[in-house]
């Protein structure tokens, strides 16, 4: 009988340790976002803006705006806060990169032309924007767009068509270019599409670029036009210019002789519009004068902008005869050349009508200018008033209260000529 070999279980042995299966190695692109959300978590605080807040108010009057500053200093970014502040989706269309054609329209034939016509196809962006009903539509790179291409934005820019389409009025329309010299084969703006825009220079503010890099960005606060002031504002408006163009008849239309300046603001019955128009809005807002300065330079040009601005202070002066009726409660303006002007107003009215009371009221307004402010703003006007004196008028006494304030404002006059002679001797 063959042998039987009983065969015993072996005993349990403890496994052998395994590595652990290796952990895959984090994404390098995915270590790479997260320091990107890290430098991107930045924070906001509020602070005023005086160019936001111009354009703002250029875009809320439905005017087409022209942003005119250097490469990468935040034309785009600001488009994109105020788009968000406005709630209105931002449309981009690169205007150097874009035939006429894509402004004209594109001739599509129908099915029998001669009868139906050719319609032009409008861009699928415009078709988006009147799907919308409302949009900012940015066209970048304006002074990069060749004269053709300019040629074809001017009804884009006034009539606001593309080919056979109509914008509807919520689009609004800002574009934006670099100085001749900064823009890659850059065009100066032809005459007639630079009268259809606000310009508006656009500059960095260091202290802002310093504080965002730092993690603080700043937030503007978007003007509110208030319903209360809004017949006031457009009777103001249209006093202002109707008033300074009456008395100005030159400047109703002055096309410059300059290449390069007719490529920027300059004054014409359409752009007199737009500033009556910027000046309702800005008032209606309350905007500082700053702001206005912008709006107001930036449609008609540097110089007829500048008159119309003092044309627009000088409508707020006090009237002379009030301030000759009772010159010891006159309130006199606080800003110096608005006081200087009512000062000269009402030494021109004792010259128009010349009569004793009305000398002695003036220099009594005089001497309460000396009080309640500089006393070099007098020195002029109380020259000018000595000189209207009769041989029957008996000196007042309110010109000794002026005596030691106007000699001292010539002593310091004229110390101040020769310490500029002396500086001019040293060069």
């Amino acid at each position: 009988m063959p042998s039987q070999i009983t065969r015993t279980a072996a005993p349990d042995r403890p496994a052998p340790d395994r590595p652990a299966p290796d952990r895959p190695a984090p994404n390098r692109l995915d270590v790479a976002a997260d320091l990107l959300a890290l430098l991107d978590a930045t924070t906001t605080e509020p602070r005023p803006d005086t160019q936001l807040e111009a354009l703002t108010l250029a875009v809320a009057a439905d005017l087409p705006v022209l942003l005119l500053g250097e490469p990468g200093i935040g034309k785009t970014a600001a488009l994109t806060q105020l788009a968000a502040a406005l709630d209105l989706p931002l449309t981009t269309v690169i205007a150097s990169v874009h035939e006429p054609s894509d402004f004209s329209g594109l001739p599509v034939p129908g099915d029998d032309p001669a009868v139906q016509g050719v319609p032009m196809a409008p861009p699928d962006w415009a078709v988006r924007l009147v799907r919308e009903g409302r949009g900012l539509l940015f066209l970048d790179e304006l002074s990069t767009a060749p004269p053709a291409v300019q040629a074809a934005l001017l009804r884009l820019v006034l009539e606001r068509r593309v080919g056979a389409l109509r914008l509807p009025p919520g689009v609004r329309i800002v574009a934006a270019a670099n100085p001749r010299a900064s823009a890659a084969d850059g065009w100066e703006l032809s005459a007639p599409l630079a009268n259809r825009f606000v310009h508006l220079p656009w500059v960095h503010d260091h202290e802002v670029v310093v504080r965002g890099l730092g993690g603080t960005w700043p937030r503007a606060t978007l003007p509110r036009l208030d319903p209360g002031r809004l017949p006031d504002a457009v009777d103001l408006a249209r006093r202002a210019v109707c008033g300074f163009l009456t008395a100005r008849p030159p400047l109703v239309h002055r096309l410059p002789a300059d290449e390069a300046c007719r490529g920027g603001a300059w004054p014409s019955p359409r752009s007199w519009d737009m500033a009556l128009r910027l000046i309702a809005f800005a008032t209606a807002a309350g905007s500082s004068r700053e702001v206005l300065s912008l709006l107001v330079r930036g449609t008609v040009g540097d110089g007829p902008g500048l008159e119309l601005l003092a044309s627009l202070d000088r409508m707020d002066l006090p009237d002379p005869e009030d301030l000759l009726a009772d010159p010891d409660g006159a309130v006199l303006p606080e800003r110096g050349d608005l006081r200087q002007a009512a000062l000269d107003a009402v030494v021109a009215a004792v010259r128009a009508r010349p009569e004793r009371p009305r000398w002695d009221a003036a220099w009594a307004l005089l001497a309460r200018a000396v009080e309640t402010g500089p006393p070099d703003l007098v020195v002029v006007p109380a020259t000018t008033l000595a000189a209207l004196r009769r041989e029957d008028w008996d000196v007042p006494v309110t010109i000794d209260r002026l005596a030691s304030a106007v000699s001292l404002s010539r002593r310091a006059d004229d110390a101040a000529a020769r310490v500029a002679a002396a500086a001019g001797d040293r060069r």
